[in-house]
């Protein structure tokens, strides 16, 4: 038996979770931050204690960023903790290395990222000692106590470990380098990412389908008949539809042929995080980031199981308490549960990765849903009603398919008889088809009356927040073998995250249509795409690295490989990237234009140190540090540069002569070679204000040019 003065160290991702661990062990008395108690010590992280360091941390020269410096590739990694966690990290260095502690316990979330959480903080503070790790999908008292009679020996998860340490090093590799080489040659902060640019890919595309898109009309012809209505095919002109309905105005139609099929709909499968997602963006409105923050506090609540899933089905042995989660969720609901529960039908170990879906506990049930937030209550019944529906029989319906001959013109009519409702009895949608009348082969029918209808062709729809997760899940699919793990554009735990950090950068926007909300792309981030090479905006990238890091994780694959990988395509994307012409136009400065640059054309900007062309190649720029104009005690103006680029030359009054010391007045003339500017004075006397005034009309303008003409 274990001496009562020794530990167990339990490290936890965040100081809620720690809270509720601790109270399921007894650990109850409070440490400067941890908690004791029944043989544990349970402290906490606050998510990433230390993060990859920044490129100036291995050398001072990457303080500024230069194309020549790249690529950066580090030889061994360094680590950074920030200040404000750096006392807990303080606290965690002093627990492991306690006399009194014999094992550490990993009880970050059982996922990729919280298997990085502890193993970065529990090597850089140089801890030896064992490590056990806790896996558990539901953080309910009797899970935990399970999870912890059943630790796992840390060294299964290795490969676990690995597999999130490339990650974080290639998102290193490609954020830095990419980010430094486009931002320097395009003169604008650019940043690029793996999962972000082929994301932003997505929506840029998208957008350019919309735009190119051109509708066609076309028409159909509609009889309508005693209770149910035919349409006609397709026509592109109208005047044919026009003639098809005049020929059966007032005429009989005849049914050739009524065919009816029983169909089924299978119940849909339990979410997992995207599909929960996406249905709560479609129904209700949240984006995904709200949604994984809704799921993540009803976990820590012990109200639902862990959210950060790619798994659609509960383990075999889950099968016996099927029957009793459905009660639960109908308690949950405010319904009752289906007549028959069809356990089998959502367990299967086989479609089981790290977690499985994403369900209601069974404190959900003992809950008073009126005391949570209502983003939270309403998560808990989506995912509650997804339950219901999973377990529940098929819906089962008729379809009637009718096709009539009126003139000899073929029309057609489907309807629909739901013979068993099944899952659809919980959910939402109602059936839009309506079954037809009993009709039966040769019948004449009467037309009552004949409509001809336009329609037009539709644009591809913008994306949704719905719709976008879709896309990017699948991203890439039909380039990765058929047995890959992981496919798409990032893990359902991250991809709320990248939609974020599109909008948060400026890159993508929401914008607010009739019954849903847009995401589209701004105009930096179209130009964005557009300069960037399709290696790094195609999801083929970023879905070809989760099949391999799923490799390393299942130890097929071995990670200085995969690095090696990385290194090599970014020191080939810096060899040969090179600036997309017009890329001035692409990425304008925002600063105050002044007039036209006199060289190329190109749009003449005000900065702090005088009056510069925007297209970098050309060079041409009105200095405020000038030699000529200093001696003269001229100021360059915003005004008087903008005289120098329209007209040629400014007014300037008291101008400084060096030899006489008195000022007087004169017109600043700008002369330009191509190579270089300089500055000489004109005293001819300036023109009277009358003229000048009579340019403010377009009647003055023409009188003037006429004056012009006349004298010329």
């Amino acid at each position: 038996m274990m001496n009562t003065t020794c530990y167990r160290l339990v490290v936890c991702e965040k100081p809620s979770v720690a809270r509720s661990i601790a109270a399921v062990l007894g650990a109850k008395e409070r440490g400067d931050g941890f908690l004791s108690g029944g043989g544990y010590l349970v402290s906490w992280c606050f998510g990433h204690l230390a993060e990859l360091s920044d490129a100036d941390a291995y050398d001072e020269k990457y303080g500024k960023w230069r194309r020549e410096d790249l690529p950066i590739l580090p030889d061994s990694w360094q680590y950074t903790v920030a200040r404000d966690k750096q006392k807990q990290m303080n606290t965690l260095r002093a627990l492991m290395h306690r006399d009194d502690v014999y094992e550490v316990v990993n009880a970050c979330d059982a996922g990729r990222e919280g298997e990085l959480i502890f193993r970065t903080a529990y090597n850089l503070n140089n801890c030896r000692k064992r490590v056990k790790r806790l896996w558990i999908s539901s953080m309910e008292d009797v899970a935990i106590l399970q999870g912890f009679d059943n630790l796992r020996d840390g060294a299964e998860y290795d490969n676990l470990y690995a597999s999130a340490l490339c990650r974080s090093k290639a998102d290193w590799l490609v954020g830095i380098n990419a980010t430094r080489l486009f931002s320097v040659m395009y003169h604008r902060t650019l940043n690029v990412g793996r999962v972000v640019s082929p994301t932003l890919a997505l929506l840029v595309q998208r957008e350019a389908e919309i735009n190119a898109f051109q509708p066609e009309s076309f028409y159909t012809v509609h009889l309508d008949f005693d209770g149910f209505s035919a349409a006609g095919g397709r026509m592109k002109e109208q005047a044919e539809a026009e003639r098809l309905a005049g020929d059966c105005n007032g005429k009989a139609a005849a049914v050739t042929s009524v065919v009816q099929t029983e169909k089924t709909e299978k119940a849909p499968a339990l979410y997992d995080l995207t599909t929960l997602q996406r249905d709560a963006n479609r129904l209700l409105g949240y984006t995904a980031q709200q949604t994984l923050d809704y799921l993540q506090s009803l976990y820590e609540k012990k109200l639902c199981t862990y959210p950060r899933t790619d798994s659609r089905y509960l383990t075999d042995d889950m099968e016996s308490g099927v029957n009793a989660l459905a009660l639960c969720c109908a308690g949950v609901c405010g319904t009752e549960p289906p007549a028959a529960v069809c356990s089998g039908q959502v367990c299967s170990s086989k479609k089981v990765s790290d977690h499985h879906a994403v369900v209601p506990t069974m404190a959900a049930g003992e809950t008073d849903l009126e005391t949570l937030p209502a983003g939270e209550r309403e998560i808990l019944r989506l995912a509650a009603r997804q339950v219901l529906m999973a377990v529940s029989a098929p819906f089962v319906y008729l379809e009637t398919e009718v096709k009539l001959d009126c003139g000899g013109n073929a029309f057609s009519a489907k309807g629909k008889t739901v013979a068993q409702p099944g899952w659809k009895a919980y959910a939402d949608a109602e059936l839009t088809d309506k079954p037809l009348p009993e009709l039966s082969e040769g019948q004449m029918l009467s037309v009552s009356s004949c409509e001809v209808k336009e329609g037009k062709t539709t644009p591809p729809k913008h994306f949704t927040e719905d719709t976008l997760l879709s896309a990017m899940e699948t991203a890439g699919k039909e380039d990765m073998p058929e047995d890959a793990e992981r496919r798409g554009l990032g893990t359902p735990a991250t991809r709320a995250a990248v939609i974020e950090k599109l909008v948060a950068t400026g890159f993508a926007e929401r914008k607010k249509a009739k019954k849903s909300v847009r995401l589209v792309p701004t105009e930096a981030g179209v130009s964005l795409i557009t300069v960037l090479p399709e290696q790094l905006q195609s999801p083929l990238l970023t879905a070809e690295w989760e099949h391999r890091l799923k490799e390393i994780e299942c130890g097929e694959l071995d990670a200085d490989e995969f690095l090696d990988g990385i290194q090599k395509m970014v020191s080939g994307l810096v060899r040969d990237a090179a600036p997309v012409d017009g890329a001035e136009v692409l990425f304008p400065s925002g600063r105050p234009v002044v007039g036209k640059c006199p060289r190329c054309g190109a749009e003449v900007t005000e900065s702090k140190n005088g009056y510069f062309c925007e297209r970098r190649s050309c060079k041409f720029g009105l200095w405020r540090d000038n030699r000529f104009l200093a001696a003269k005690k001229i100021s360059l103006t915003k005004k008087m540069a903008s005289s120098l680029l329209t007209q040629g030359r400014a007014y300037a009054s008291g101008v400084y002569s060096e030899k006489t010391g008195k000022t007087y007045d004169a017109f600043i003339v700008l002369e330009d070679d191509g190579a270089r500017s300089s500055y000489k004075l004109d005293f001819t006397k300036r023109p009277s204000q009358a003229p000048a005034r009579a340019f403010h009309s377009p009647a003055g303008a023409a009188v003037f040019t006429m004056i012009q003409r006349r004298y010329a």
